[in-house]
């Protein structure tokens, strides 16, 4: 079984992608990572058998939500060397042939006859030449957040790499404008948290134009949350998956919430006329404010 049109979900992190994620893996054609892969990464098949086990009619559904889909960087990175953390977006030209090799190999153990079309997430730096060096025909779809509430989500997770300085985060060196802004507002990790979520939005935007109008679509976490049958259904359809009743039913299962108020709520006065003040013009292009 060849691997054909995969689903890439992509975004800043932090960006509602992973219920997006657990949702969409609901969906009765599509295979994803479990934590088998990272488990196991040598033996994918077992992938592949536990994607057979969750279309069992009873207990299926109950171990989707106990074994929920994830990045698996780990699982990338035995394959593909540098795909977790590089300081820069991963290039066409950054593929080998023995890496393409490797990774349609590994994914296409992962296929079953029913769940035919491979669903991943990544977050971060989007990948998009790089994947698509590999997955000519790859389909990408970007959650969107509004950025303030990207910021406050990353300023309260220990793992955000920003508290250690932007000389040790992987998004590279600032540049002369950045390091300027930054200094302006006395070195503030909420603003040092807002120049990471502008370097991954304009990264995301200049790979747009790389890709053909069927390959790229972009949803807003927040439409997503407030209907998100209207949302699956736009995507299913730029997917081109099969729309099922029953896949309906399975999206209303979900409780879902907006979840941006916290940044009013965490944020003082002065850290959110810093925030709107610097991303005054992002905000206004992707139509916050």
């Amino acid at each position: 079984m060849d691997v054909i049109k995969p689903i890439f979900i992509i975004g800043t992190g932090r960006c509602g992608s992973t219920i997006f994620q657990d949702i969409f893996a609901h969906h009765p054609q599509v295979a994803w990572l479990s934590r088998l892969v990272d488990i196991f990464p040598k033996n994918p098949q077992f992938n592949r058998w536990f994607m057979r086990f969750i279309d069992a009619p009873i207990f299926g559904d109950y171990f989707i939500k106990k074994i929920k889909p994830g990045e698996r960087y780990k699982f990338w990175e035995y394959y593909c060397k540098g795909f977790r953390g590089p300081f820069r977006d991963l290039e066409d030209t950054d593929v080998t042939n023995n890496t393409k090799s490797r990774i349609l190999k590994v994914m296409n153990t992962i296929l079953t006859k029913k769940r035919n079309r491979l669903l991943f997430k990544i977050t971060g730096w989007p990948r998009i030449k790089f994947l698509k060096e590999i997955f000519p025909d790859a389909k990408f779809i970007h959650v969107l957040r509004d950025g303030r509430a990207v910021v406050n989500s990353l300023i309260e997770i220990d793992f955000w790499k920003g508290w250690e300085g932007p000389h040790k985060w992987e998004w590279g060196v600032l540049n002369e404008e950045q390091t300027k802004k930054f200094e302006y507002y006395n070195k503030s990790f909420v603003i040092l948290a807002a120049i990471e979520w502008v370097i991954l939005v304009d990264a995301i935007e200049e790979l747009k134009k790389e890709c053909k109008k069927s390959q790229f679509l972009e949803i807003k976490y927040e439409n997503f949350i407030s209907k998100p049958v209207k949302t699956y259904k736009k995507v299913i359809e730029f997917s081109e998956l099969e729309w099922s009743n029953t896949f309906e039913r399975r999206i209303e299962k979900f409780k879902l919430k907006d979840m941006n108020y916290k940044w009013k709520k965490n944020l003082t006065k002065l850290q959110q006329d810093m925030l709107n003040e610097y991303l005054n013009d992002h905000l206004k292009k992707y139509n916050y404010l």
